[in-house]
């Protein structure tokens, strides 16, 4: 099965719409409006917004649910001057589409409503009702999205694939994290009597060497591996002429399969020890779009998919039927995505998207064309056999 030559240019014109769109975390307004009405000029039975801000398609009403996902925000783009071309330009070079979100992840979100819209067309809904969902904010929140759109339309798929680039290789999981803030008191002075204070920030050093030299240890454990940086560092302070009172860092580690929680807590213990701190999850708090209320705790095991499971041989079926070959090689990100959230709840679920991920967040940012058509043609396929 392939795409019609009217489809595919409608597709590639409704991907390069989508990248000229800005929709960084929490502005994702006119990406879900759009999303709707492609939606309903493909003839979904359901196309909506919800109450927090995602972009929501349903085709079909049989009871086999499948749920495809992608997130509507991109990173922010704050060199626009040195890129080759416009960040939000969507122009086509030598077969790519250039621009911020073309792999992260708007190639991905336009093939999967074309996608399902094509498995109807090839008579693949029979019994099956399939999801297509935008969703917000999954730069800082990821699940917690989709997490809400579940609980709000009491969903709960049998299925889902996560849109995220993979190069348009099937992935099989991705590693867990967890981000925590350490927080260092003091006792603040006057800059020029220091001795009378306790340094927030000289308390926090040790603390810093600590992290540094547990993320060596992590390396040195060998494949695969967690790891964890600081990402942040901040102090609080009576004024540039006094003695910080309190100073906090952000910590993201990521955890490799088979890493428990248990072990992060017990590694989070070991860095505060003996020093006038304390740690705690580094829960994070946004708004959406609509105004919905997102509450983040990122704290999320590593998984990886049974290969018994029905969701592995349909998408081994489904990629043969499009590449005209087996599956050489699968994946397993090593980064988060909103897959945490149906992991959680025991849903079989995989990874499958057009783009390089290591181009993701990346000046110059690129896709290739060929590999969005490819993805939505996987879309359809698999869903023709599960």
């Amino acid at each position: 099965m392939s795409l019609s030559e009217r489809f595919e240019s409608e597709l590639i014109e409704f991907a390069r719409r989508l990248v000229r769109m800005q929709s960084y975390s929490d502005h994702e307004g006119e990406v879900a409006e759009a999303v709707v009405a492609k939606m309903r000029e493909l003839g979904y039975d359901e196309a909506f917004i919800d109450s927090t801000g995602n972009a929501v398609g349903f085709i079909g009403d049989g009871e086999k649910i499948i749920h495809f996902d992608s997130h509507m925000d991109t990173v922010e783009v704050n060199d626009a001057e040195k890129w080759e071309l416009p960040p939000f330009a969507a122009e086509i070079k030598d077969g790519r589409l250039y621009g911020r979100g073309s792999v992260d992840m708007k190639s991905g979100l336009a093939a999967s409503i074309y996608g399902a819209a094509l498995a109807r067309e090839a008579g693949f809904i029979r019994g099956k009702k399939v999801c297509v969902s935008g969703s917000v904010c999954e730069e800082y929140c990821d699940g917690e999205n989709i997490k809400m759109m579940y609980r709000e339309l009491a969903l709960r798929p049998d299925f889902v694939v996560i849109c995220e680039p993979s190069d348009n290789v099937i992935t099989l999981g991705h590693k867990g994290k967890a981000q925590m803030r350490i927080i260092t008191r003091g006792l603040s002075a006057h800059g020029s009597a220091p001795e009378k204070g306790i340094n927030a920030v000289y308390e926090m050093a040790e603390i810093i060497s600590r992290v540094e030299a547990l993320n060596k240890r992590l390396t040195e454990e060998g494949e695969p591996h967690g790891t964890i940086v600081l990402s942040n560092i901040s102090c609080v302070t009576a004024s540039l002429n006094a003695v910080p009172g309190e100073a906090e860092i952000y910590l993201d580690r990521r955890l490799a399969l088979g890493e428990t929680e248990e072990k992060v807590r017990s590694e989070m213990d070991e860095l505060i020890r003996g020093k006038r701190a304390e740690w705690k999850s580094g829960t994070l708090r946004r708004s959406s779009w609509r105004g919905a209320e997102l509450v983040y705790e990122p704290l999320h095991m590593a998984w990886k998919l049974d290969e018994t499971s029905p969701l592995f041989a349909a998408a081994n079926a489904a990629y043969e039927s499009v590449f005209g070959k087996a599956p050489s090689k699968y994946d397993f990100w090593d980064f988060g995505t909103n897959a945490v959230t149906p992991v959680s709840m025991g849903i079989a679920t995989i990874g499958f998207g057009p783009g390089e991920y290591k181009l993701a967040h990346m000046r110059d940012e690129s896709c290739e064309l060929s590999k969005i058509r490819e993805a939505a043609e996987f879309y359809a396929a698999l869903i023709g056999r599960l």
